[in-house]
């Protein structure tokens, strides 16, 4: 591979102690910047299953970046995920959305530090504002599969942060309530509730789930909570949607598997898509 194919020579490794992980993710800003053309993008996605065809219906993509390609980041370890991220036009608003395709999630034992390095990235391309996406188990019946659903608040149960050090962080109003109040503008009947992360992979049994319930949860999931930790240390703005791609285990008395999860997601693309858009173009 050419030096010019290989932007990750020469920066350290993340899962080593000694390096700045802020370090790592200004040289893949970098590399975002010479590839896609643009000093900065305004808005990041990050799109989990179910909403990779977001990016399409935001605008014209500029620039499209094998991840591979960029310091810190990996193909996509998950079926139905992008292992590209892409500079994206909004609209003929003359700002930039950076999407990525995937995620690295916390079960894939690579480190919280890659866990939260889109997002690091992300801040520092210049985006002000991410949006965390999901596949997630509902615990509301209510909430079919192909709903998608605003987080309003989360709890973690990785045991885990992003934040090293001293450095306390206020997550109150971790998930922007002036953001979810623009998505609700753009889809009154959409609901929200509170996103619970389990480590994964393997999926909740029927009594984690009801846990989570009797705790405060409404949707069960693999990922997000320690990204949007990570987005509200770099002074972010957040926005959580998740998309509800089955019954969580024992709320239905159907097994649970990842074929069904990516067919709730395929089932529910436009909605989701049309919705993140409409949502993007509004920030």
């Amino acid at each position: 591979m050419s030096e010019q194919n290989s932007p990750s020579e020469g920066i350290p490794d993340l899962a080593d102690p000694a390096t700045d992980p802020f370090e790592v993710a200004r040289a893949a800003a970098a590399v975002i910047a010479e590839r896609s053309g643009t000093d900065r993008h305004d808005v990041a996605l990050v799109l989990g299953s179910g909403w990779g065809q977001t990016g399409d219906r935001i605008g014209e993509t500029l620039a499209s970046i094998d991840n591979a390609e960029v310091p810190g980041f990996a193909k996509a370890a998950v079926a139905g995920h992008s292992g590209t991220m892409r500079s994206v036009a909004i609209g003929d608003t003359g700002r930039r959305a950076l999407v990525f395709g995937t995620r690295t999630h916390f079960y894939e034992g690579k480190g919280v530090r890659a866990v939260v390095h889109a997002v690091r990235t992300a801040a520092a391309a210049g985006c002000s504002t991410i949006v965390l996406t999901n596949g997630c188990g509902g615990l509301n019946r209510a909430w079919g599969p192909g709903t998608p659903v605003l987080i309003r608040d989360h709890i973690n149960l990785t045991a885990h942060s992003p934040i090293e050090g001293p450095n306390f962080v206020d997550l109150t109003d971790l998930y922007s309530p002036r953001l979810r109040d623009l998505a609700r503008q753009v889809d009154a009947d959409l609901d929200e509730g509170v996103y619970v992360q389990f480590t994964g992979p393997h999926y909740e049994t029927p009594a984690e789930v009801q846990m989570a319930k009797v705790i405060g949860g409404d949707l069960v999931g693999m990922s997000t909570t320690l990204e949007a930790i990570a987005a509200r240390q770099a002074g972010m703005e957040v926005l959580g949607i998740s998309l509800v791609t089955n019954l969580a285990a024992g709320i239905s008395d159907q097994p649970l598997s990842h074929a069904e999860v990516l067919e709730a997601g395929q089932a529910a693309a436009e909605r989701c898509g049309t919705l993140l858009a409409a949502v993007v173009a509004t920030i």
